[in-house]
């Protein structure tokens, strides 16, 4: 079912932005495919999020993007940290951004474009500051 709108290769593509956007802050972001949920998407999202994200950072800055494509929907959630600093039009611009694309078919450029986009605006906020673990996994998740 995936392959119908991401490719293995563009997958591991997006694991490698989530990397580089991550290089620039202390700043975590984690993508979630959702395919089974079919109603009640953002209580899913929100549920994701709190298995994931929530509280798992120090300095709570972590983003997830959960995305249902079979639904067009797509859930953006900051944890506390980065909501504070961040003014809710840069996720409504981002999130309209992305699914216009979507809307379109693009959804590897759209969700790479919203990664590097996070990474900037992480980066603003949370710099890296010497060292920088990797709180969170930058794997994609699936459900």
């Amino acid at each position: 079912m995936m392959k119908r709108f991401l490719t293995d290769h563009q997958i591991a593509s997006l694991v490698e932005a989530i990397q580089s956007a991550e290089s620039l802050s202390t700043g975590e972001i984690c993508v979630h495919i959702d395919s089974t949920t079919d109603d009640k998407i953002a209580e899913a999202a929100f549920e994701v999020f709190k298995e994931l994200c929530k509280d798992k950072t120090a300095e709570k800055n972590a983003v997830l993007f959960h995305v249902n494509f079979e639904q067009k929907y797509l859930t953006i959630i900051g944890d506390t940290g980065i909501h504070e600093k961040v003014h809710q039009s840069f996720w409504d611009h981002l999130h309209d951004y992305i699914t216009s694309e979507f809307a379109k078919g693009h959804f590897y450029q759209a969700l790479k474009s919203a990664i590097l986009e996070t990474g900037k605006e992480l980066k603003k906020h949370f710099p890296a500051n010497g060292k920088n673990h990797n709180e969170l996994p930058d794997e994609i998740t699936f459900s």
